[in-house]
């Protein structure tokens, strides 16, 4: 590649990538209410802008970052969230450092896969620490590998202070330097001495090192305002270890759904780019799948494993899947109109079948049955049509037309799940990537709290609401505007304006009217069938589970009491 630093094609293709990533995580991103592991951590920062006593939370990193937006700005859902979408964003950057040795074009096409990556996309909405883990690990080790070794510390720095997910990293890491050693690296012969990747430059290691340390310090306190935020890098890693003896809380087939489910596309070239590997001994390929199986091997094995921990597996998933399909841009010497004419028709009747095999499920009985043969029929036509081609007119031509036309329909359904796992289409679905239980009707209980405030006490955020057997720190974040006191059961000696208790009928010594609202929603994974699966995979719908919770108003507050004002 040119060293020249004048603007190019090229800059403004990862320019786009750029915005395209950006794009994906900020739109709508404050729309859906925080959930409970979100914000727990949005409080922490909120206690933290508002001069209370800081915790000792596992995510400082995040927890203090976003308390300076919060001093700066008022608290929302949208800035909660917004940390973790920049990181997010800049990973579709990385692989302009990464073109020397992935290749110019293998590259770009590895900052549009960055960028559009459904459970990336996901991950990088959520208000917490993963993703701010993942991007500075990659970040620090980019940086390290380009000489930048200051910046190499402030990202260590920054990933041991965003919680149990930067060990997770880092486990990875050492998991697949490990397969690397075993099955990559050629030691050097008796008498050669110490290999040159084996040399440390102790210069370099010092000044990151110091940097490192000047992050965690400069950050774990806030510039010495929450010293507690150190302790984060000793909670972060007991919460790491105390995975490995807790019960399972994911199940394996989450995992081995997930990405056939969200990354098809990156997913069948990935294996097509490792059995090449294998096949021809390519040292190059052969790391990032390396890297890949260290990933899902130990979020596999990891009993706390969560479906987000695979987005360490989904940079390599990615790095291969983009070096395989700039494998398949040799156009020149080919037909134009045969190449797109077998990518058309092969297009073509993929769609089809997809659109058979959705119809396959939808009916019953017989007539589900005559769709699934004509689905059978149309992958046979499909074959024989390339057999065809291929003896015919050549076989890379057939090539070319299966990659193309079958890459095409994977992109689509890559989107599709794109607009699922970020939450924007509606109605919602059923997602793998974001923690459950989501919360369902906070808008409407928030409207109707305002309504009644405003209706009394000229004032949306005037009356004092009172939260009675509910531990939710969803609830407290959506209250946290007005005057909010959580107790373990209703008061009986007094009466309060506004009371929400659980969906039990509670002992209230005054007149009081109740609405009840659903406050949580999760999947009922663990009963799902494989006739579920199969509809979940096709459409995201599957069983949920649901807690209610009640809004209780004093009677006198009503609209149609005597005594409302």
């Amino acid at each position: 590649m040119s060293t020249s630093r004048s603007f190019t094609v090229e800059h403004a293709l990862y320019g786009l990538a750029a915005a395209l990533g950006l794009g994906v995580r900020l739109l709508h991103l404050g729309r859906l209410p925080l959930s409970d592991f979100e914000a727990g951590w949005a409080l922490q920062a909120l206690d933290l802008a508002q001069g209370a006593a800081p915790q000792a939370g596992a995510h400082p990193a995040y927890v203090h970052l976003t308390a300076i937006l919060f001093y700066l700005l008022p608290a929302s859902n949208f800035l909660a969230r917004l940390w973790p979408a920049l990181a997010g964003a800049s990973l579709a950057l990385l692989p302009f450092f990464w073109r020397h040795r992935l290749g110019r074009l293998a590259a770009l096409l590895l900052a549009f896969g960055l960028a559009l990556d459904p459970g990336l996309a996901a991950l990088s909405r959520l208000a917490g620490g993963p993703m701010l883990a993942l991007a500075a690990l990659l970040w620090g080790g980019t940086a390290w590998r380009n000489g930048r070794p200051a910046l190499a510390g402030v990202g260590a720095g920054l990933a041991l202070l965003s919680g149990p997910a930067a060990w997770f990293g880092l486990l990875t890491f050492a998991l697949a330097a490990g397969l690397a050693e075993a099955f990559l690296i050629r030691r050097p012969r008796s008498g050669d001495g110490e290999s040159a990747s084996a040399r440390v430059d102790w210069t370099q290691a010092r000044t990151a090192g110091l940097a490192g340390l000047a992050t965690v310090l400069l950050l774990g306190t806030l510039a010495f305002l929450s010293p507690v935020g150190l302790s984060g890098l000793f909670t972060a890693l007991l919460e790491f270890l105390r995975g490995w003896r807790s019960a399972p809380q994911v199940l394996l087939s989450h995992l081995l759904i997930a990405l056939p489910a969200y990354a098809p596309l990156a997913l069948l070239l990935a294996l097509t780019a490792a059995v090449r590997a294998a096949v021809e001994r390519d040292r190059r390929a052969a790391a990032p799948g390396l890297w890949a199986l260290a990933a899902f091997l130990l979020a596999a094995v990891y009993p706390g494993r969560q479906a987000g921990d695979l987005i360490w597996l989904l940079v390599p998933l990615w790095t291969l899947a983009a070096g395989e399909l700039s494998r398949h841009f040799d156009f020149e010497g080919r037909s134009f109109w045969g190449v797109a004419g077998t990518a058309v028709l092969t297009f073509a009747l993929l769609a089809s079948t997809w659109l058979y095999l959705l119809n396959a499920v939808s009916l019953p009985g017989e007539l589900g049955q005559a769709r699934s043969l004509i689905l059978v029929g149309l992958l046979l036509v499909l074959a024989l049509t390339l057999v065809l081609i291929a003896y015919g007119w050549s076989l890379a031509l057939a090539r070319l037309g299966l990659v193309w036309g079958g890459g095409a329909i994977l992109l689509l359904l890559t989107i599709a799940a794109l607009t699922g796992a970020i939450g924007v289409r509606e109605p919602l679905t059923a997602e793998l990537w974001t923690p459950a239980p989501r919360i369902a009707q906070a808008d409407l209980l928030l409207e109707t709290v305002e309504e009644l405030s405003a209706w009394n006490a000229r004032d949306p955020r005037g009356l004092p609401v009172t939260v009675a057997g509910v531990d939710s720190p969803a609830l407290r974040w959506l209250l946290r505007d007005r005057p909010l006191e959580f107790v373990a059961a209703p008061p009986v000696n007094e009466t309060v304006p506004l009371l929400i208790t659980t969906d039990t009928q509670p002992s209230l010594t005054a007149d009081y009217r109740g609405q009840d609202f659903v406050w949580w929603q999760a999947p009922d994974w663990a009963n799902a069938q494989s006739t579920d699966w199969m509809r979940w995979y096709l459409f995201r719908q599957i069983g949920v589970r649901s807690q209610n919770i009640i809004l209780w108003a004093r009677s006198d507050l009503l609209f149609e009491s005597p005594a409302a004002p």
